[in-house]
């Protein structure tokens, strides 16, 4: 179908002026928060080029260049014919980062121009995102089969380079595409298994693989019952062997593993018998043997692939172990200072802990801290309105686009703006690992805020093209 094209449309009515007000907010007061939280005793100006406050200036500028680069001189449909190119540059500095690159903070993912720093790991978000776009919106595209491999090999490729970069906090916003998937088609049920997944391979670290292996059996079995309108049934087998292991344990003082290991046989010779010809019950089965090999690899996963710092950090978060003064100490000082901040705040550079610098990263990944010590309760509720209003604001463009590019491009830009404000405000509040992420357009950094920039006006320039239709 041809729609009207008005090539003549003024700047003022083809551009979603909601997302440039959410953009100049984000970054005019992260930049007031950079500088707060580097001022200490002896005040220097915000545009001293010495602090990290005037060098946050300098990035501002140079972002706004690309910003003006991208909305009036690349054309916008530029993209979609250069993504497949950009995205194998991009494959290839990631590669290149292990062997060349520099070590920043235990991450081998910088490359070193003198005082610049260059993160590859960033704009693989960008590339990566008009990848899936450029293949996923040609005709008869269908989310299964040969496309759905295709698509998760175009996620995986990065995903697995940066985990070798030891970059695991850019490799787990990956993890976010998920939801443009299932936007565009991807069953609701893989979902729920990623969520499984998490649940299944915590609860094996922090109690024991039977424990882990018996809620798994517990909640596809009860999906299975669901599906085959057996209800009962599951009540009536799962309450009594629920009942049973409490009571074993109580009155003979069995080990949870024994126990559990009972139950695990008795109740997979249940499933057994209840009529594996279906197709359905042979899905459920093919879960359950991935989820059985999950639990009795995650203490393999858990030792032997995550770095000493990682595993500690996720001891912590989890409460196997207390440590104030290592490696939880970052989150102890952020909950200190959010937490000092009250209703409202203590007011603008009068952070005693942002002052004296007792959170370290206050000014990149812990900036958040500085907003809830210095603005209070009610100066972060505000700034994660701004941010749910910029994530809705490109998920409704991105609905009323007419083309399928601009929409999974801007369901992949929302979901990376997601991924980072959850895991970044989750890990200063103590809800996360620490991980290492920048809070989107706020955190100081020339990698983050270009690559973020260029990520929000290349949606911009896709969305104005596509307002040109009236």
């Amino acid at each position: 179908m041809n729609y009207p094209y008005d090539t003549e449309r003024s700047f003022k009515n083809t551009i979603d002026w909601w997302l440039l007000g959410c953009y100049i907010v984000l970054v005019v007061f992260g930049w007031l928060n950079i500088y707060a939280s580097v001022h200490g005793d002896e005040e220097a100006s915000i545009f001293d080029f010495a602090t990290r406050s005037g060098k946050q200036f300098v990035w501002i500028l140079s972002s706004l260049g690309i910003a003006g680069i991208i909305l009036f001189i690349i054309p916008p449909r530029v993209y979609e014919v250069i993504s497949p190119l950009l995205y194998s540059i991009v494959v290839f500095l990631l590669i290149a980062v292990i062997f060349v690159g520099t070590d920043i903070k235990g991450s081998h993912s910088w490359f070193q121009f003198g005082p610049v720093s260059f993160q590859p790991a960033e704009i693989s978000k960008i590339t990566t995102s008009l990848m899936l776009a450029t293949m996923m919106s040609h005709n008869g595209f269908k989310m299964q089969g040969r496309n759905f491999w295709i698509t998760v090999a175009i996620i995986l490729l990065p995903m697995l380079i940066i985990i070798a970069e030891k970059e695991t906090g850019s490799a787990l916003v990956y993890v976010g595409f998920i939801f443009m998937l299932y936007r565009e088609g991807l069953s609701g049920w893989l979902l729920s298994i990623v969520g499984l997944v998490i649940v299944v391979f915590i609860l094996t670290i922090v109690y024991s693989p039977f424990i882990g292996i018996l809620i798994a059996l517990v909640l596809i079995s009860l999906f299975d019952a669901a599906q085959s309108k057996s209800l009962l049934i599951w009540a009536l087998v799962a309450i009594p062997l629920i009942i049973l292991n409490f009571l074993v344990s109580e009155r003979y003082q069995l080990t949870a593993i024994s126990v559990e290991a009972v139950l695990y046989i008795l109740y997979s010779a249940f499933m057994a018998a209840r009529g594996l010809h279906q197709k359905f019950r042979w899905a459920t089965i093919s879960v359950l043997a991935g989820m059985t090999l999950l639990v009795f690899s995650a203490d393999f996963v858990f030792n032997d692939i995550l770095k000493d710092y990682q595993r500690a950090r996720i001891e912590v978060l989890l409460g196997m172990r207390e440590d104030m003064s290592g490696v939880g100490y970052n989150v102890n000082q952020s909950k200190i200072a959010i937490g000092s901040g009250g209703l409202l705040g203590k007011g603008f550079c009068q952070g005693t802990q942002t002052a004296y610098g007792f959170v370290p990263e206050q000014s990149t990944d812990f900036i958040f801290c500085t907003v809830g010590e210095e603005w209070g309760f009610v100066g972060c509720v505000a700034l994660i309105i701004v941010y749910l209003t910029l994530i809705f604001r490109i998920v409704l463009d991105s609905e009323h686009s007419r083309n399928a590019f601009t929409r999974i491009y801007g369901y992949c830009f929302a979901s990376c703006i997601f991924m980072h404000l959850f895991i970044n405000i989750g890990m200063t509040l103590g809800l996360m690992p620490v991980i290492g992420i920048p809070l989107p357009f706020m955190s100081y950094g020339g990698s983050s805020m270009w690559s973020f920039t260029t990520m929000l006006f290349i949606f911009i320039a896709l969305d104005k093209d596509e307002r040109k239709y009236f």
